[in-house]
């Protein structure tokens, strides 16, 4: 985008002067407008790369019209015109938030240079704020770790859902992670810059919890010695989750419904209301069409939230990304506690992909966080783990199989059936990776791919003797 001055100025002949100036000389877009008010309406709704204004105007002053701009996020580089016999204006609107001001009459050479300098600034804040969005969308979406095809929709819709400000309810088990999922979404949506304020609603007593939320003035209660910000307030121009929204309290639902019906919140003992711009998103294990049928929550605060619904999947549904996942705790984990690299051995991966993980992601990861620590060679084995998570492999039976869908039961055999074959595979080609493709009638990088998904060391089956 071309980049662009926009010059201010009560004076007509002025004004013409520097428009004519500017662009004949940097070649840059001009917009040249005699009025401050007006100036301000342009800058909220096409921001220009610098505004050059001077300071006394009537209506609306150059300092007034500064301290409007910087309230802005990312706001335009502003440069004051002054006389001479205003300078204390000028050394004040630098104080405000100035990038530089001018003396008139002015020389041509310095006003020039000044703007070349700000637009190189500008251009160079511009850059920095394009690096830190694309390194925020890189963080946020490495939070879900995995290549199968619901952590890919999963990401996918996220990325979708965080360019609207829609309610959004995010459904999932226990450790599948719904709050990554809710700060995905905050982290790729234009509230980045702005609080993501997370709220577990179980966790605050029912007592406390609508001061907590909405705030209170001072004297609404024994012992409100003063006004308190809730939680709304905190979060406003970002996001809100509400965690576990199913047990929020009948009586707080109402309100709840009420904020986000018309977008204002009324702290206990004011007697007005206060806008408010909040993303809400909440989040919930439960069944809340269950609930909504034992009367333990409302059915229209369950629309009003589930405008999207996004659903995050268990580790039984992925459990083709399980040693992806597992690999990227193991190096985290190395690194956090300045612990030389260590691997896992394909028994370990076994009984990842095997293990009926009840508390999912989260557990799994605090597993691999104990093994680290505790592990005593640069091997990480089964032995390394508690009792309850040394699980043999076993041989799948009817029973057991039958406990699973079809198309679950299909996938946890294929899924060792992978792991076993690539293993015997490779052990029996010494880890010769082309060789082993080669007579197993895959493509290199065929194989290449499914050894890194089930993070698979070639290098372990160089080490044993040859067998060919």
């Amino acid at each position: 985008m071309k980049e662009s001055i926009l010059v201010v100025d009560d004076v007509p002949d002025m004004l013409k002067f520097l428009e004519r100036l500017i662009q004949e000389e940097l070649h840059v877009d001009v917009v040249a407008l005699d009025d401050a008010e007006k100036a301000m309406e342009k800058v909220l709704k096409d921001p220009p790369s610098i505004v050059l204004a001077d300071i006394r105007m009537p209506k609306m002053n150059g300092v007034e019209l500064l301290r409007r701009i910087k309230e802005m996020d990312h706001s335009p580089l502003v440069i004051m015109m002054t006389a001479y016999g205003s300078i204390e204006d000028a050394v004040e609107s630098l104080k405000l938030g100035a990038y530089d001001y001018i003396t008139k009459p002015f020389d041509e050479e310095r006003l020039l240079h000044t703007l070349k300098k700000a637009l190189e600034h500008h251009d160079l804040v511009k850059k920095n704020i394009d690096l830190e969005k694309r390194v925020k969308e890189k963080e946020a979406l490495n939070g879900f770790i995995g290549e199968s095809l619901p952590i890919r929709r999963l990401v996918e819709t996220i990325k979708i859902v965080a360019k609207t400000d829609l309610t959004v309810l995010i459904t999932g088990e226990t450790g599948t992670g719904k709050d990554l999922a809710a700060r995905m979404i905050h982290a790729l949506s234009h509230r980045s810059n702005k609080p993501f304020i997370p709220v577990n609603c179980p966790t605050i007593p029912e007592t406390i919890l609508e001061s907590e939320l909405f705030g209170y003035k001072k004297g609404a209660f024994t012992g409100a010695a003063q006004d308190k910000m809730g939680l709304f307030g905190t979060a406003d121009g970002g996001t809100l989750l509400l965690d576990e929204i199913g047990d929020l309290p009948t009586m707080l639902q109402a309100k709840l419904l009420r904020v986000l019906e018309e977008k204002e919140i009324k702290p206990l003992g004011d007697t007005k209301t206060n806008k408010i711009d909040v993303r809400v998103i909440a989040s919930t294990n439960q069944d809340l069409k269950e609930k909504i049928a034992s009367h333990q929550f409302r059915e229209d605060l369950y629309h009003r939230l589930n405008v999207v619904s996004i659903s995050t999947p268990s580790l039984k549904e992925i459990a083709e990304d399980i040693p992806l996942i597992a690999n990227h705790f193991l190096s985290f984990y190395c690194s956090e506690f300045n612990i030389a690299q260590k691997r896992f051995s394909e028994d370990t991966l076994r009984m990842f992909i095997s293990r009926r993980w009840t508390g999912n992601v989260r557990e799994l990861q605090n597993e691999i966080k104990r093994a680290v620590i505790f592990s005593k060679g640069e091997m990480i084995t089964p032995e390394d783990f508690q009792n309850e998570t040394r699980l043999p492999y076993p041989e799948e039976n009817a029973d057991s199989l039958l406990k699973l869908t079809y198309k679950e039961a299909r996938k946890n055999l294929l899924e060792k059936f992978n792991v076993q074959y690539i293993r015997d595979l490779l052990d029996k080609y010494s880890g010769n990776v082309s060789l082993a493709a080669r007579m197993a009638g895959l493509e290199r990088q065929s194989l290449q791919h499914l050894i890194k998904r089930y993070g698979i060391h070639p290098e372990e089956f160089r080490k044993s003797a040859n067998k060919m």
